[in-house]
């Protein structure tokens, strides 16, 4: 059962499907860092590329960047005779892990007739049992939270499967005949969905930053930076800040808000970012999941100090940007809650603009996909 957000995103466009990056730039000719780059400020919009990003930043500003690294999450399941696609993601405090299962063989649609208890067999004797509807609801509620877990449950209520009602993701029990993270290694690959045209390895979906291995998918934005980019920017002057966040699954429904997940943010980056804003330098975050990390460090005053563990922030109206002045990101759904977050940056205004004008530039979407640069 998923938390539904309390605002919804102001920016409405149409559903980009024939705007799919359906494999990595470097199998349609093009550099990692080739694709292309629109830059949206107050001034207007602007089309460049992606290894011309140089030109948009300044000696003293920093760019927050993801070091979490992808880790192989996607198993074939069976399902009592059936095929099922099996989603593994964050570990949750009590061993158990936060698991999704999809419809075979693409994981193109969730499938949302699972059971407490059901066990589902997975390859090489790893056998995985529904444990609970996660996140589950508190048994008490007033006020607010009341009124949005009601909703929660009537968006549910509002999925059909064969059995009615039913649930995305599940907190899971898995059993396996070695660790787990060996046993992924050797039987798992990268979790994908439908829009792909095939099956990429573990090396499509690392950014160049990757250096510590939990992300259940790719923090996609990073992913246009090359070695030679990162060093004409370090030469420009730009400053890199390095946070981590361990990205949960990226396959919310419509109005669902993000799960919590686990990050760190350092003294050193606590610094850097500290430092720049003090001598007048912009914090641009490399993507939500460094957005959600230095802002889940940030006291009220836009002061950044070191922090880790679990968070469940989510920028909306309600909670602003406190320190990212700039943002790069991919493009994102319609109605996904990563464009509050986009909105809190950049404005509504801009937001709906940029989006407009990515349809008619048929940018393509996804974590193969275009970026976007919002100031």
């Amino acid at each position: 059962m998923s938390t539904l957000l309390a605002t919804q995103p102001s920016t409405h466009f149409a559903s980009p499907e024939g705007h799919t990056a359906t494999e990595p730039p470097e199998l349609r000719g093009l550099r990692r860092d080739g694709v292309r780059l629109m830059v949206a400020t107050p001034a207007g919009i602007r089309h460049t590329v992606f290894y011309r990003l140089g030109d948009q930043l300044s000696a003293g500003d920093v760019l927050v960047v993801n070091t979490s690294a992808t880790v192989p999450g996607q198993l074939d399941g069976n399902r009592d005779g059936s095929a099922v696609v099996v989603h593994i993601a964050n570990r949750l405090g009590d061993g158990t892990r936060v698991v999704e299962l999809r419809t075979a063989p693409d994981a193109s649609a969730p499938v949302l007739d699972g059971r407490v208890g059901e066990q589902i067999d997975l390859p090489a004797g790893g056998v995985l049992e529904l444990i609970a509807p996660y996140p589950e609801l508190r048994a008490t509620t007033t006020g607010a939270d009341s009124a949005r877990d009601a909703r929660a449950a009537q968006q549910i209520a509002s999925h059909s499967s064969p059995n009615g009602v039913g649930n995305r993701l599940w907190r899971g029990r898995l059993t396996m005949p070695r660790s787990l993270s060996n046993y992924l290694r050797e039987h798992a690959r990268p979790i994908s969905y439908g829009y792909l045209n095939g099956s990429f390895p573990i090396s499509a979906y690392q950014t160049i930053f990757a250096l510590c291995p939990g992300s259940a998918e790719m923090p996609s934005a990073g992913r246009p930076f090359s070695a030679e980019l990162v060093a004409r920017l370090v030469a420009r002057g730009v400053i890199f800040a390095p946070i981590t966040l361990h990205t949960g699954l990226s396959s919310q429904d419509a109005g669902e808000a993000p799960q919590p997940e686990w990050f760190e943010v350092s003294e050193t980056t606590a610094h850097l970012v500290n430092s720049s804003r003090a001598r007048g330098g912009r914090v641009i975050a490399v993507g939500t999941t460094a957005t959600r990390a230095i802002e889940s460090a940030a006291r009220p005053d836009g002061v950044v100090t070191a922090a880790s563990g679990w968070t469940d922030l989510v920028i909306s109206p309600e909670r602003p940007v406190r320190v990212v002045d700039g943002l790069i990101t991919g493009w994102h759904n319609p109605d996904a809650s990563h464009l509050l977050l986009v909105e809190s940056v950049a404005g509504a205004e801009l937001t709906q603009h940029a989006y407009d004008a990515a349809v008619a530039e048929h940018y393509l979407w996804h974590e193969f996909g275009d970026s976007c640069l919002f100031f």
